[in-house]
């Protein structure tokens, strides 16, 4: 992937589209051992070329001060061979989940003999778009591909060449355990206006899923012309076992 590219974005984000359209239409024939071996050996992957991704890490860290990121931002975006480490296990982790593709939800005899049921199937295109957190990047694919969706990556510019080197990995898996790479693709270019251009894509992406501030949410919500899975200001929850007196709580 070459990050910084002169293109032309229209072009270029139908052809991202169009790719991860086919890509999930093979995707979803893809049984769950499959992509359980794809998410082991990306972790594996993940594992071995430590130094590699935080070499690509440090090129993404010694531009952070033209962001003007605060030392916050700057941890979350810093990879260490621990938070790799933890990335691998995350993968491990949705691999070892429960298949949910073809899932059977809720099943109906009607009184005619016919079988009625309700069955997970894959969404089709997920547009993910995220802040410049490199975990992420891993996380948002395995979980759209476990899932059986192709999955369009758009992180924040800070982190590019850190989110770059992970789906690398992640395609060089999916070459080696059959997978179609497309499934898995990360935008290259920072232009802001490409998520405009993918949201007015109802025809090719079926879900969209901002993660970041207030004001991204708002933004998709308003110019997404497909579904938006979204959280606004976030949410807080408290949960109560059976045997709790709420008052006391």
């Amino acid at each position: 992937m070459t990050i910084g590219v002169e293109i032309d974005l229209d072009d270029y984000c139908r052809d991202v589209a169009c790719r991860a359209r086919r890509a999930a239409e093979a995707l979803a024939t893809v049984g769950g051992a499959q992509k359980q071996a794809w998410l082991r050996r990306s972790a594996r992957l993940l594992a071995e070329r430590s130094i590699a991704l935080t070499e690509a890490n440090h090129r993404d860290l010694k531009r952070a001060p033209e962001f003007g990121l605060s030392e916050a931002a700057i941890d979350r975006l810093r990879l260490t061979p621990e938070r790799i480490a933890a990335i691998a296990r995350g993968l491990e982790e949705v691999a070892a989940l429960p298949e949910p593709v073809g899932e059977i939800i809720w099943s109906s005899v009607r009184p005619n003999g016919l079988l009625v049921q309700k069955v997970r199937v894959p969404l089709g295109v997920i547009f993910f778009i995220y802040e410049s957190r490199p975990n992420v990047t891993a996380d948002a694919a395995a979980l759209c591909v476990k899932a059986g969706n192709a999955v369009i990556l758009r992180g924040g510019k800070e982190a590019a060449h850190s989110s770059a080197a992970i789906v690398e990995i992640m395609h060089e898996a999916a070459g080696e355990c059959g997978l179609p790479t497309d499934a898995v693709q990360l935008v290259a270019t920072a232009d802001r206006e490409a998520v405009g251009r993918f949201l007015a894509m109802p025809d090719q992406i079926d879900l969209a899923i901002p993660r970041g501030g207030e004001s991204l949410i708002r933004r998709v919500a308003a110019e997404a012309k497909m579904p938006v899975l979204k959280h606004y200001a976030g949410n807080c929850h408290v949960y109560l076992d059976a045997s709790a007196e709420p008052e006391m709580a």
